[in-house]
């Protein structure tokens, strides 16, 4: 399956295959094994291993909001060459790579992101079909549908239209209906890759210029503070006593400070009445 190429990058910086995990500098709990929230992010075509231009501002943005929460950052590995074909790769490692977290951090939220050919990656990670065209044994198995509750966010810039993926004969891209609230989509105006009417090979790399990086940073750090309050709140009610259970007797402290009541004296015989 082939996807897109990073339009105007130069073919001599294509990438490493090598790319890995990555901790944000946030203070003292950035080293921590499960952070508060992880960026799961796959960089454009041609860029050099990690999240790219991109995919970095967005990691800063997005970091700087949350309120001294710990971010960690996975630069997706793949390739992310000309050779579209081996895009499978990425999707293969995110997905990989998202199960695992959630296997072994499942209060981590999770931000799935991506740029050009790096959104087109991530937009079929969370896709609960295989595409449409496409022989189910060349791509991964699409994720477990409960692990759409640990992502908080998916943020895609630059997303190839349908147009362009047609033009390279690929399926569209169509992020699956369990993420669907919580993605949104930026595409620069007249960008060749993501505009349906796009002629521009430029305006494909000012997302940041844009400021749409920024923008996609605020939704992101909304959503996780939506999932951060209902976790607290869940905390909360876990935390407080049954209501339905009566309260124990509560006795003074150090116990109680008189003689305990006895029963109720009989009456004398003597006061009884008989008939005569």
């Amino acid at each position: 399956m082939g996807l897109l190429i990073r339009i105007g990058a130069s073919v001599a910086s294509v990438a490493a295959v090598t790319a890995g995990v990555q901790s944000f500098a946030i203070p003292s709990a950035a080293a921590a094994p499960c952070p508060d929230a992880e960026i799961v992010f796959a960089r454009g075509t041609t860029e050099l291993p990690g999240p790219g231009p991109t995919g970095q501002a967005f990691v800063d943005a997005l970091s700087s909001r949350v309120n001294g929460r710990s971010v960690g950052l996975y630069a997706v590995d793949y390739p992310a060459t000309m050779a579209f074909s081996t895009a499978v790769q990425g999707i293969a490692d995110a997905r990989s790579h998202i199960l695992a977290t959630v296997a072994s951090c499942p209060d981590t939220k999770l931000v799935l992101g991506g740029f050009s050919q790096g959104a087109a990656v991530m937009g079929f990670v969370t896709a609960n079909v295989v595409p449409e065209g496409v022989t189910a044994s060349d791509v991964p198995t699409p994720m477990p549908l409960e692990v759409a509750d640990h992502v908080a966010a998916v943020t895609l810039f630059g997303k190839p239209s349908t147009r362009f993926m047609s033009a390279i004969n690929d399926p569209d891209i169509v992020v699956g209906p369990r993420y669907e609230a919580k993605a949104i989509e930026f595409c620069v105006d007249n960008d060749l890759v993501c505009d349906p009417h796009g002629r521009s090979l430029s305006a494909h790399n000012q997302y940041a210029d844009a400021g749409l990086v920024d923008q996609g940073a605020a939704f992101a750090a909304q959503r996780l503070g939506v999932m951060w309050a209902a976790d607290a709140a869940a905390d909360a009610v876990e935390g407080a006593p049954d209501a339905s259970e009566p309260a124990p007797t509560q006795l003074p402290p150090g116990g109680p400070t008189g003689p305990l009541p006895g029963p109720a004296p009989l009456p004398q015989l003597s006061t009884l009445a008989y008939p005569s």
